[in-house]
Order: structure tokens, then C-alpha cells, then sequence
């Protein structure tokens, strides 16, 4: 089940799975733009990231890996002490691979699932991705497939298993097949990806994927929110654009879905590149979609 206590945030400006461009920034703009106060949250310190290395691991053809297994194990205690607390992490990217962190913290804890929110499926294996980030691969890892050093975090792979996984709102098939990313679709992870949300609603998809979220062999689930799940129109600010997307009010219902469940025990923001966002306003209209969707919850 959920926790009961109020929000508190950990600053997570990791891009050891993507590239130090502006990601990094991600927790200082939108606390600037007042989440804190917007969700009544307590500020539970920064998990300070390794340094970021440019080059390609060999053995893995990944960027950064050991950087990104450490930086996990760091971000699941800090995590873990939020938990412990009795208060509700929101962890501040930083890339998705900050995901990670959390889900290892939850599979120390029992098991858990996992509500992916993102504009792509982010499965790819590492030969198949041209830049070798892990952010292309996050939930390919959670599931526990990929390079062990990143794959079988404390040899607790996987970290989720594919049951217990919805992703949601996805549009990058065409391009992921084109890359040769391995198919989510092969797999038992629940897809409602946004052409089936359109077709649906919004509501009915929400309520589907939460049925598959609260179950009683779950003992709650995590949120990942990459902004990039949102419409191009409305959230240019990051780094693989992709045309269409959800709307700022089919966010907002998702999560409000997701939190009146009272099974969700914390989420992650991630993607949204503040430097890309000259006069802050999309930093805004996200503090205020956050708020609207979270703040009634504790």
C-alpha cells in the first residue's frame, strides 16, 4: 500500500544515461518554480552523481555503466530513507535511469510495480542503440535485461518483473524497430501505448493500467514520468523530439488516477531540459500540472 506521510524531494541530477546538456537541471528549475511549496514537500537533500565519461564502455558498449550501477545503489538508500520515514519520495531528474535508484530500493523492500510514463518504450539493448545511453534502456534494465553490471543490481534482477510493468502513452515503435531496438511487445510488460489511449480515452486507459498496478500480490508501485510522454507542443524542452503526445489534462488525469489509488509509494520526474526552456514558462505549466494532480495527496 501507499504511504501516508507528505512528499519529500531528492535531487537527482544524473546523466550518466544520457548527456550533460541541460538535463542536469532539472531539479534546480522546477523547485525554482515552486514545486516545493506546490506539494507542501519536505527537501530531502541531492544525490550527487558521478563524474560523467564520454567514451563508450568496451565490454558493455554502454556509456557509464559502473557510474550508473553505483549512482543506483546510492540514490535506492537515500530513497530507502524517505520510505522509511514514512513520507513519499519524489525523486528530480536528471534521465531516466534515475529510475533505477527507487526500484532497487522497492525490490530490497518486496515487490512492486511500475507505471512507465514515456513518450518511448525505452528498451533498447546496447548494440542497438547508437549513442549507448541508458536512457534509452531504463526499462530494459528495470526488467533485468541488459549487461549485468546494470542489469542485476545487487543480484536482484529483475528489479520488476514484466508482469508488474505498465507502460504507458509510448509512440516511438516506428523509429524502435527501425534501430533494431528489442520488442516490448514480445514481452509480458502491459502496453497501452498512445494510439490505444486515443482510441480508448484517457479514463478507460488510466483505470486499465492501474488494474494491472493494484493487485494484492503487489505491495504498491512506483510512477516514472519522462516528460517526453507529453505532446511536442506543449513540452519541446528536451532532447528526442517526437511529434504528438499526451496533453497537459491527460497528464494531470493519469496521475490523478494513479495517486487516488493510494497503492503509488513515490515517482520520478525526468527529461525536461531547462536550458531549452528560455523563459521558464514550461517549468511553470509543469510545477502547476504536478501540483494539481499530486497536491492533494498526502
Amino acid at each position: 500500500m501507499g504511504v501516508v506521510g507528505g512528499y519529500a524531494i531528492l535531487e537527482a541530477p544524473s546523466v550518466l544515461g544520457l548527456f550533460p546538456r541541460g538535463v542536469e537541471r532539472l531539479p534546480e528549475a522546477l523547485l525554482d518554480a515552486g514545486l516545493a511549496d506546490a506539494l507542501g514537500a519536505r527537501h530531502a537533500g541531492q544525490v550527487i552523481p558521478p563524474p560523467y565519461d564520454p567514451e563508450r564502455d568496451s565490454a558493455t558498449n554502454m556509456l557509464n555503466p559502473t557510474a550508473i550501477r553505483d549512482y543506483s545503489r546510492t540514490l535506492a538508500d537515500a530513497t530507502s530513507e524517505v520510505l522509511d520515514s514514512g513520507e513519499i519520495p519524489l525523486v528530480l531528474g536528471g534521465d531516466c535511469t534515475v529510475v533505477l535508484g527507487p526500484m532497487l530500493a522497492l525490490r530490497r523492500r518486496g515487490r512492486y510495480g511500475l507505471l512507465h510514463l514515456d513518450g518511448h518504450a525505452d528498451f533498447y539493448q546496447p548494440e542497438a542503440d547508437p549513442n549507448g545511453e541508458a536512457a534509452s534502456m531504463d526499462l530494459a534494465l528495470a526488467t533485468g535485461r541488459g549487461p549485468d553490471v546494470v542489469a542485476d543490481l545487487e543480484g536482484k534482477r529483475p528489479l520488476v518483473r514484466d508482469d508488474d510493468v505498465v507502460q504507458f502513452a509510448r509512440r516511438d515503435a516506428d523509429t524502435a524497430a527501425e534501430f533494431g531496438s528489442q520488442r516490448i511487445e514480445d514481452t509480458g510488460i502491459r502496453m497501452i501505448d498512445l494510439q490505444e489511449v486515443r482510441r480508448r480515452g484517457v479514463e478507460d486507459a488510466a483505470h486499465e493500467a492501474l488494474e494491472q498496478l493494484v493487485r494484492p500480490e503487489l505491495d504498491g508501485f512506483w510512477i516514472h514520468l519522462d516528460c517526453d510522454v507529453l505532446d511536442d507542443a506543449v513540452m519541446p524542452a528536451v532532447d528526442y523530439r517526437a511529434p504528438g503526445g499526451l496533453t497537459w489534462d491527460e497528464l494531470e488525469h493519469v496521475l490523478r488516477v494513479a495517486i487516488d489509488s493510494r497503492h503509488a509509494v513515490g515517482f520520478d520526474v525526468t527529461i525536461f531540459n531547462p536550458r531549452l526552456d528560455g523563459d521558464g514558462s514550461i517549468a511553470r505549466a509543469l510545477v502547476d500540472c504536478l501540483g494539481r494532480s499530486l497536491g492533494g495527496r498526502p
